[in-house]
């Protein structure tokens, strides 16, 4: 028997160095011909807060911070940007069209907005290799409406993508309390409090609120709005982080990228380490365990109400999970689930995969539940015309209501980058502004209109592909203004309301 043990360990140890080897061999051949060239923005990782840090700092420690940042990204990097990469559109090099210190706004900077007489306040967290730029349409609409809006860079974000291969997830969760904790002092004592998350902010955004009925320190927010959250990740993440293991060994300093693309947006890495990924992993982890936990022991019914908007199909993220890992828990407190359908009306709707065709009667739960659930689509085929169907709290039947939108024929369907952009945004809008159209140098809304062969392109044309603004939006607008003007009314107004 031990003999037979034995045998089996070292046919183990020997299947186990076989596959490390093999896995080596597989990445140093893929590192040695198809990842281009590491650059000075994969190399220099720049001295942002800690956690521990942050949790420390006023917001103007961090706003010094930043731009000792900036200053730092300057020196060592756009200043040593080698005569190859100095082109147009390198956000890392001065004489670039597209380099953010040009601009009247650098988006990828933390902002405050702040209207004469504010009544409430809300909290704006962005997406993974993002930047404050895109909720900044959001922004505007509750400061609008009076309410003192907090935009927060997140570490590791708006300077160079090496940032991100340093990051801890604890540190993106320290700067969601430091921008709560301003706002909060902004904001009359009282008044409402929002907080909006976009991707990866979805999930810090439910953090905060989870982790706020835990911790009495911490403002309890009255609203959540989240926009395309990462609730769940695909599953093609966990093979990115395998494939980085080599990354520690001399020569396989490549393995740490999952991409390495030219840095064409102003504000929006295109270059993506696998430690973002691996970070938003345990993010998103220790969140799912922690709505558990809070579910067993009673206290999830004290989560402020959550409405989440979000397209059924999303490469990025599990649509999926938003259902089965949150909203499954969520208590009976006027949440509601928003999702984006495809375009049933294209010509080409024979050439969608089924399983997109079929996607919402797989992934709907079972009537009713405790929240409202809202779709929104075509009418059908031979009919663009966009249509609200919509189920209450306790429901069992849809009823519709046309927007007065177009679901346009040539978009088969959102993604799930394009939600918080208008088609007329300056950088990701279809159709921009004509009087910002050349606002930050490039329009990336339009470049999607580019054709030719593939292979041509430095890059992946999928990059393209995807739409990048919502012509939707206006109904996203319309029902964050009506939780904007409910949370602002006194409490027996909004009783009233609710009443009839």
């Amino acid at each position: 028997m031990k003999r037979k043990i034995v045998k089996l360990t070292k046919y183990a140890l020997i299947t186990g160095i076989a596959l490390f080897i093999l896995l080596s061999a597989g990445v140093g051949l893929r590192l040695l011909y198809v990842v281009p060239q590491l650059q000075p923005w994969h190399t220099f990782v720049p001295g942002e807060f800690t956690a521990a840090e942050i949790d420390k700092a006023s917001w103007e420690d961090y706003i010094r911070r930043e731009s000792r940042l900036l200053d730092e990204v300057h020196r060592e990097v756009v200043l040593k940007t080698p005569d190859s990469q100095r082109h147009p559109i390198n956000r890392y090099y001065e004489g670039s069209r597209v380099y953010p210190p040009n601009f009247k706004e650098n988006w990828n900077r933390s902002y405050i907005l702040i209207p004469e007489n504010p009544k409430g306040a809300v909290v704006l967290l962005h997406g993974l290799t993002d930047a404050p730029y895109n909720l900044r349409h959001v922004a505007r609409l509750y400061y609008q409406q009076g309410f003192v809006a907090v935009g927060i860079r997140a570490p590791g974000h708006g300077t160079v993508p090496a940032a991100l291969t340093k990051v801890r997830w604890q540190d993106w969760m320290a700067a969601a309390r430091l921008a709560v904790r301003e706002a909060t002092r902004l904001a009359p004592e009282g008044s409402p409090l929002h907080v909006v998350g976009f991707s990866k902010g979805g999930t810090l955004a439910i953090k905060y609120a989870l982790d706020a009925l835990e911790d009495d320190s911490l403002s309890r927010p009255d609203q959540l709005i989240l926009i395309s959250p990462m609730v769940g990740i695909v599953p093609i993440s966990k093979v990115a982080e395998i494939m980085g293991i080599p990354s520690f060994l001399p020569g396989f300093e490549k393995a740490a990228w999952v991409s390495i693309i030219p840095e064409f947006n102003p504000f929006k890495y295109n270059s993506f380490p696998v430690n973002a990924i691996r970070q938003s992993r345990l993010l998103v982890t220790d969140m799912n365990r922690q709505i558990i936990r809070l579910y067993n022991n009673g206290r999830i019914e004290e989560l402020p109400p959550v409405i989440a908007f979000q397209s059924i199909v999303d490469y990025t993220v599990s649509t999926p999970a938003l259902i089965n890992d949150l909203y499954r828990y969520i208590p009976d407190n006027g949440s509601e689930l928003v999702l984006f359908d495809i375009n049933r009306d294209v010509k080409f709707i024979p050439l969608v995969r089924p399983v997109f065709i079929n996607m919402l009667s797989i992934m709907l739960p079972d009537l009713p539940q405790d929240y409202r659930i809202t779709v929104i689509g075509s009418d059908g085929l031979g009919d663009s015309s966009a249509v609200e169907r919509t189920v209450p709290p306790g429901g069992s039947y849809f009823t519709a209501r046309n927007l007065g939108l177009i679901y346009p024929p040539e978009v088969f369907s959102l993604s799930h980058i394009s939600l918080p952009f208008p088609e007329n945004d300056s950088l990701y809008g279809s159709s921009p502004d004509p009087e910002t159209k050349n606002e930050f140098g490039i329009n990336l809304g339009l470049v999607s209109h580019a054709q030719g062969e593939r292979g041509v392109l430095e890059i992946n044309t999928n990059l393209f592909f995807r739409i990048a603004s919502n012509p939707l939006f206006p109904y996203l607008e319309e029902r964050i203004n009506q939780i904007i003007a409910e949370t602002s009314m006194p409490p027996y107004a909004r009783y009233a309301q609710e009443s009839f």
